[in-house]
């Protein structure tokens, strides 16, 4: 736990430049996958946690298979998100709460919850943390850190409205994964970097890959990618 009053006040220049990401049950995995290669090609480094609702997901919908301890091994995440990007990642059972980002004391800049479940986010909302993913957003919101939550449902209750406003107005950014099309996608790997690009943005991450909007009479080509951030290619036959 934190025992440095100063430390929410504390620049973020001098903050760690680790952005924690968690990966729940929610549909929408291709999300968290161009998140994690836009994160690692920005410099960034990561801390990956994945529920284990999140793990039956990530097979399910990106054929990434995780391991019992709640871990991805490292030729696993390099064969899903490239080499680059597997290489900035420090992976974390979603049972490990002895872990750095559990703990206040662990400067972090940001704490990412993509896509996140309804259940997840309750329980975040209510402060009640029974894993890794929920302890670390709980640490966001006492160190008053970025928190930014990309719920993914549809249609929404009053009770999952009522948990988004708390959050809210606690200091998290609610982000929903429904991207625009103001910027004509093509495919949907168009539709998934319009929204990273929205989260790199709360996050307070600004790269020459983010689609800038220039009216509708300018022209709002998209940039070339920074290197690194380019769309890493499934393996021939399918994805790993």
């Amino acid at each position: 736990m934190s025992t440095n009053p100063d430390q929410a006040q504390r620049p973020e220049s001098q903050r760690s430049q680790r952005v924690f990401v968690g990966i729940t049950g929610a549909s929408g995995h291709a999300y968290a996958r161009g998140l994690l290669i836009a994160l690692a090609g920005a410099g960034l480094k990561i801390d990956l946690a994945v529920t284990s609702a999140g793990a039956k997901v990530l097979d399910h919908e990106q054929d990434v298979v995780v391991e019992p301890d709640g871990c991805i091994p490292l030729e696993r995440l390099e064969a899903w998100l490239g080499k680059g990007a597997a290489a900035a990642i420090r992976m974390w059972g979603t049972g490990e709460i002895g872990a750095p980002p559990a703990s206040g004391t662990a400067l972090g800049a940001s704490v990412i919850l993509c896509p996140c479940s309804m259940g997840t986010m309750a329980r975040v909302a209510a402060g009640f943390s029974s894993n890794l993913v929920e302890r670390a957003a709980d640490v966001a919101i006492k160190e008053k850190r970025r928190l930014i939550v990309v719920p993914r449902e549809t249609p929404v209750s009053e009770i999952h409205l009522e948990n988004m406003l708390r959050l809210s107005q606690l200091g998290a950014t609610l982000l929903p994964a429904s991207p625009g099309f103001y910027h004509n996608p093509k495919t949907i790997d168009d539709l998934v970097a319009h929204l990273v690009s929205k989260v790199l943005d709360a996050a307070g991450i600004d790269t020459k890959a983010s689609i800038r909007w220039a009216g509708l009479d300018g022209e709002s080509p998209e940039p070339p990618p920074e290197p690194g951030t380019e769309p890493v290619p499934y393996p021939e036959g399918g994805r790993p």
